[in-house]
């Protein structure tokens, strides 16, 4: 006879521990092969958060893609569902368990392609490789993926290796979990997605596209402050506006972002002199 499943009273509430996914748009349609997120975490009410607002979340009602937590704490040992356990070889913190975490992935990995090119796993972290543009249109053109959100002072390594988890960075800073960066690159990707946009035009013309920083955006009115809108975008003449977007482009990626500028393959002043 199985054991039944662990409570835990908040005051008035019993919470029980769920090995269920949980799909965060069950009463919404899923259409067949929709590009599907993943979330392991020990806060699944953290989702969707801003993914369900938007555009996103517009798509996410439509079933244009789809987004299920799992929570890790059921997964966890003993009478107080652990998680983590103190770092081997002494230090400050908490790490999340191997033997833990892999049961979530585990749960995770079921009905998914073992082809990390069609479905990545990822960690967020600090010391991970930069998140690009580049590679939010690689993971839009996967099945969908699994993001592992860390907690205290990381996991252990053992977990990553035996899963070929990728480690990506959303900057050189660190946040308390991966939760806040996890709806970061989830909604860089889902917007790359077809028809989340509506517009493809849209998503050439934008930052990092091209390798450069997005020109400069006017509106109406016309006047306003005493600033103008450049007269080159009033011309109606399409060359030059062509002509000035990349110029300007050009200059404020020079100005603000040298590594991109680098990357790009454009000379510094010394190379020109």
């Amino acid at each position: 006879m199985s054991k039944p499943t662990p409570t835990k009273s908040h005051g008035r509430l019993s919470i029980s521990a769920s090995l269920k996914p949980r799909d965060l748009m069950e009463e919404t349609p899923r259409l067949k092969g929709a590009w599907t997120a993943k979330i392991i975490t020990l806060f699944p009410e953290a989702f969707p958060g801003v993914l369900g607002a938007s555009l996103t979340g517009k798509a996410l009602q439509e079933g244009l893609w789809a987004l299920e937590t799992i929570d890790l704490r059921p997964f966890g040992e003993g009478k107080h569902r652990n998680v983590d356990d103190t770092p081997a070889g002494g230090g400050a913190g908490m790490v999340l368990r191997a033997d833990v975490v892999g049961k979530a992935l585990d749960m995770a990995a079921r009905g998914t392609p073992a082809d990390r090119a069609r479905w990545p796993m990822v960690y967020l972290s600090p010391r991970g490789k930069p998140f690009t543009q580049a590679k939010a249109a690689r993971w839009a053109q996967a099945d969908g993926m699994t993001l592992l959100c860390g907690r205290f002072e990381g996991v252990d390594q053992r977990v990553l290796d035996e899963y070929e988890i990728e480690e990506v960075s959303l900057g050189d800073f660190v946040l308390t979990g991966g939760e806040i960066a996890a709806q970061a690159m989830i909604d860089a990707t889902v917007r790359l997605l077809p028809e989340v946009l509506g517009n493809a035009a849209s998503t050439e013309e934008e930052s990092f596209s091209d390798g450069l920083l997005e020109h400069p955006q006017y509106t109406r009115p016309a006047d306003w402050k005493g600033r103008k809108i450049p007269d080159v975008l009033m011309s109606g003449h399409h060359g030059e506006i062509a002509k000035w977007r990349k110029e300007m482009s050009e200059a404020l990626t020079k100005e603000r972002r040298p590594d991109l500028w680098a990357a790009a393959g454009k000379p510094g002043e010394e190379e020109k002199a």
